[in-house]
């Protein structure tokens, strides 16, 4: 079908498919009773090979059903679930092409890499991570990990122009942070010369020519046929030379491969010159290799068993496997996998780089994105992201769900892992006017009430406490359980109950403190509430985060006209800047975290300094922030 498209540009794709099932019947015969006979289905596992059964809606909506079975990532990824071909079984995997050598090429892959499972995690190094690199990173990485493998971090540093330090720095930094090792650290660069000198085989081989067409001509599919196409193999050897001594300018020539590929684009450009110097190479070279060109080939030279990546690139599988065998060298397999895309975000490079220039946020790590330095920013615990990723599972079919599967996983882990602590963010003042002179002045707080045995905490207590504004309420409303004039209410962990004595207000009516008396929990009528409180507290700035975007695709042009700059929330940043917090967290280290309790977990931010700690709000308690 491909084939035939490709051919026929213009034909009524209908009418192929009627005439390929016309060959196909005309070739087999008519259907059989024992084909038409209904097969028991055998139970699926969800893998790289088979569409998982729920429907999108319910890959957005309901946990369960997107934890591949309530497997681990590793289960998923390990030996026969994902139906993979075997380390030198290449030859196996439909749709390979096998060649005249190709037995005596694995049987020497095979000799190199000893059976060893290979993959490798090929970002471009011109912009920082998202939340969909995590999938590809848990997938390259974790694969090799299941199965005893290796995997190289290759930086696909083909284009000169883009290329910053900070991001190599970054995107190694995040793999780590997502727990894994490189094998190696690797870069296309490295085998800048290999590449050249194998771009020049081609052209002997006939399979590559030099063209002078515009890169405007050369846009879109139907673009028109390279006069230069057959031009003599020896004509082209010299002209590829010259492009490499830089006696071209920029545009006016570039290396061809004769080929379509399986989307129907003619002749892929394999070499573009650019007179950039680059990060690693300097000016050695004017001559950059392209992705479609180069990313087989270093897959080739690494002897990569398994190319994971996102569907996108099934459209150049066929290239992949043609150019390997143009050039007579090991052919790896590429295997694709469905993309994860997250509602209510953007992630493109681009219009990140408009959402920082414009001022919307403040940089690649605005704790409002969804670039993995935010994530970590606001709190994010890495094993959380892993297992959203595992959560979501090995899926064929691209996958988009929303910020709240994430935040469950989040909070799952913060649950065990974040210590307790107290804070109060819109204080209320609050005078214990008959507190014993004798009454303990500490007061012990479990780090994790649910399992004491992990540890506690001191924090003051005085006859000046602050509690929560809205803990407090001058008339009493139906339901509402905690403190009023005529409603006592206890204190967490001091053991006392309060009554309210007296309600201070200002000159234009607000409630600026309570005079209240205190009496021990033990012999007070039991509450209907115990709240939160502080004292002797430190003071705080805390950054409260929502949704960056008002709709839930921002990119889309039927739900948001005027784009994605135009549908920022106003109320995604609000900053409270004399927020009181217990003095249990004045040790804090940058990125340590905390659930402030009955308040939601947080994360201590680089921009604090020893005068004031800055706290981001990762996610709150639960999932409808009305309920707290």
């Amino acid at each position: 079908m491909g084939e035939a498209r490709a051919a026929l540009k213009w034909a009524d794709g209908k009418v192929i498919k009627n005439e390929v099932d016309m060959q196909v019947l005309h070739l087999l015969g008519p259907k059989t009773e024992a084909d038409l006979e209904k097969k028991a289905k055998p139970q699926k596992v969800k893998t790289a090979e088979n569409e998982p059964k729920v429907k999108k809606e319910e890959v957005a909506m309901n946990g369960e059903a997107m934890t591949g079975e309530g497997k681990s990532l590793m289960e998923q990824l390990r030996g026969e679930a994902l139906k993979f071909h075997k380390p030198g079984e290449n030859y196996k995997t439909e749709g390979y092409v096998v060649t005249p050598n190709t037995m005596n090429l694995l049987k020497k892959h095979l000799e190199i890499t000893g059976g060893q499972v290979r993959t490798r995690f090929p970002p471009e190094p011109n912009g920082i991570l998202h939340i969909g690199h995590a999938k590809a990173i848990n997938f390259n990485f974790g694969f090799a990990k299941a199965n005893n493998g290796i995997c190289f971090l290759r930086y696909d540093d083909t284009n000169p122009e883009k290329e910053e330090e900070k991001y190599f720095t970054a995107i190694k930094d995040m793999v780590e942070w997502l727990g894994y090792q490189p094998c190696a650290v690797t870069h296309a660069s490295d085998n800048f010369q290999q590449l050249y000198d194998l771009a020049v085989d081609l052209i002997r081989r006939g399979h590559a020519f030099v063209c002078h067409q515009k890169g405007e001509e050369l846009k879109g599919h139907n673009v028109p046929p390279s006069p230069w196409r057959d031009r003599p193999i020896e004509e082209s050897l010299v002209l590829f030379e010259r492009m490499k001594k830089g006696m071209f300018a920029e545009g006016e020539a570039t290396l061809r491969m004769k080929m379509i590929m399986e989307d129907g684009k003619m002749d892929p450009v394999a070499y573009r010159i650019k007179y950039t110097a680059h990060h690693r190479t300097g000016d050695e070279w004017c001559i950059y290799p392209t992705y479609d060109y180069t990313h087989c080939l270093c897959d080739s030279i690494e002897h990569i068993t398994h190319s994971l990546c996102t569907k996108e690139f099934q459209a150049r599988r066929s290239s992949y496997f043609w150019l390997c065998n143009a050039l007579d060298v090991y052919c790896p397999v590429q295997w694709e996998y469905g993309r994860l895309n997250l509602t209510y975000t953007v992630v493109s490079k681009r219009k990140i780089i408009k959402l920082v220039e414009t001022g919307v946020v403040s940089d690649w790590d605005d704790p409002r994105l969804f670039t993995l330095t935010a994530l970590r920013r606001r709190g994010f615990p890495s094993e959380a992201i892993n297992n959203f990723c595992a959560r979501v599972g090995v899926t064929v079919s691209q996958t988009t769900t929303e910020p709240h599967l994430l935040e469950s996983c989040v909070r799952d882990v913060l649950n065990e892992t974040a210590p307790r602590a107290m804070a109060v963010l819109e204080p209320l003042k609050v005078t214990i006017i008959n507190l014993p002179e004798n009454s303990k002045s500490d007061v012990r707080v479990p780090d994790f009430p649910a399992n004491e045995a992990k540890g506690s905490h001191t924090v003051p207590f005085t006859k000046t406490i602050f509690i929560e504004h809205s803990d407090f309420r001058e008339v009493m409303e139906k339901g509402y359980k905690r403190l009023t004039p005529d409603q006592p209410v206890g204190l967490r962990h001091a053991g006392y109950v309060i009554s309210v004595q007296k309600v201070i207000k200002d000159a234009q009516g607000k409630v600026v403190e309570l005079e209240v008396t205190c009496c021990s929990s033990e012999t007070a009528e039991k509450p209907k509430a115990f709240i939160h409180w502080v004292s002797q507290p430190l003071v705080c700035e805390v950054r409260l985060y929502e949704r960056l975007f008002l709709h839930k695709h921002p990119e889309d042009p039927s739900e948001v006209p005027n784009g994605f700059l135009s549908d920022i929330n106003p109320n995604s940043l609000q900053t409270i800047s004399s927020a009181l917090v217990d003095i249990s967290v004045k040790g804090a280290k940058v990125l340590d975290k905390f659930q402030f309790e009955r308040v939601g977990y947080f994360s201590l931010d680089p921009d604090s300094t020893s005068e004031k700690l800055i706290f981001n709000r990762t996610v709150t308690l639960k999932e409808d922030p009305g309920k707290i």
